[in-house]
């Protein structure tokens, strides 16, 4: 839930975040208030069970067009979501429960796991990360700084 008395922020259509949890290097993400929940592009996806819980391994490339700071990611499932692209298909995906850092915000959120080979951003912040926490102008972009490089190794999940 978002923080009851909270200030929200202005943030741009396209802002830098920091998924701690998943890779120490900042991605960018869309911002897009017409998708209900967000969404992580996750390479070679493998959902499996083990020790009686359901886990989610995948690959991160947090920078666009390229193949280095590349994170082997093995995180909890928390549950499954039935999403419909604005095609019209409907995909059912694993759901991670993981904290997201914009700007001076800390929060954490549910993200879709996915591929979004054809999209242009690796992450979709959708409108229940940024309900009471961001308004979105949609005729700007990188309001809040880029976080910095999390020198802390990503988590070990298992």
């Amino acid at each position: 839930m978002p923080p009851e008395k909270a200030e929200r922020l202005l943030a741009g259509w396209r802002e830098w975040v920091l998924l701690p949890d998943i890779s120490p290097i900042p991605l960018k993400a869309k911002l897009d208030t017409g998708a209900a929940t967000s969404a992580l592009h996750a390479f070679g996806l493998k959902v499996f069970e083990d020790g009686g819980a359901t886990w989610a391994e995948f690959e991160v490339l947090p920078l666009q067009r390229s193949r280095a700071h590349r994170a082997l990611v093995r995180y909890p499932v928390s549950s499954f979501k039935r999403i419909k692209s604005s095609t019209g298909h409907t995909e059912r995906r694993p759901v991670i429960r993981t904290p997201v850092v914009m700007g001076r915000r800390r929060f954490r959120i549910d993200i879709t796991l996915t591929s979004r080979d054809e999209m242009g951003f690796r992450m979709l912040l959708g409108r229940s990360a940024l309900r009471g926490r961001f308004w979105v102008d949609s005729g700007a972009s990188y309001l809040h700084p880029k976080p910095p490089v999390d020198d802390q190794p990503a988590k070990d999940h298992s």
